[in-house]
């Protein structure tokens, strides 16, 4: 009986953490033992709402847009960047860092040239720091993760051209 009281204590903290969190789900397993609490999300991601004052959407136009007509046909890429052949995801659920330390520079900025293999940002996950590694070489010409805030797996972090 006092492990059924365990298991509920866990899924209390695991939800308490969803509402601390913009994160969809979290799963905690070990040996034999999982448990998993997600909730349904209905609103777009954090990378495709435009937050006033926070800048996210300036983060991600292209660097040098070009003027005119061409711009135009150019906003179907910046307005989907999961489907630009250069995207960089995040291969976690965790919190973004840009830098190594607060008062660190951050690893990329827009207009970096980076080598795979390079290390573009950390992400925490379960108190462990995870350094994230680019998957190809190439110019940053796009920055999708904010630092301090949640990604989910998936998400598009950067774009490298």
């Amino acid at each position: 009986m006092s492990k059924l009281h365990d298991y509920k204590d866990l899924i209390r903290e695991m939800a308490d953490l969803l509402d601390q969190s913009s994160l969809s789900e979290i799963e905690v397993e070990e040996d034999d033992f999982r448990i998993r609490v997600a909730r349904e999300i209905t609103a777009p991601t954090i990378t495709q709402v435009a937050v006033p004052g926070q800048g996210p959407a300036a983060q991600t136009v292209p660097v040098a847009p070009a003027p005119g007509p061409a711009a135009s046909e150019t906003a179907p890429a910046a307005t989907d960047p999961a489907q630009h052949p250069g995207v960089i995801t995040a291969p976690m659920v965790g919190t973004a860092y840009a830098a190594p330390s607060p008062d660190a520079e951050p690893f990329i900025k827009v207009g970096d040239s980076v080598k795979e293999g390079d290390t573009i940002l950390i992400i925490e996950a379960m108190k462990v720091m995870n350094q994230i590694a680019a998957t190809k070489s190439g110019t940053v010409k796009e920055i999708h993760f904010q630092d301090g805030q949640p990604v989910e797996y998936g998400e598009p972090l950067c774009i490298v051209e």
